[in-house]
């Protein structure tokens, strides 16, 4: 289960990425760089 939840949170964050062309807000950005981070962590590392 955390290699499923890892894989969503890890394209859920490649998908903010790239609306993110031109980061608007350092928030989304940075929530962004976290569901990479933590979605990576999840399905690779565990």
């Amino acid at each position: 289960m955390k290699r499923v939840i890892g894989f969503a949170l890890f394209f859920t964050g490649v998908g903010m990425v790239i609306a993110l062309i031109a980061p608007k807000c350092l928030v989304v950005a940075l929530i962004a760089a976290i569901c990479l981070f933590i979605g990576y962590n999840l399905f690779c590392c565990l």
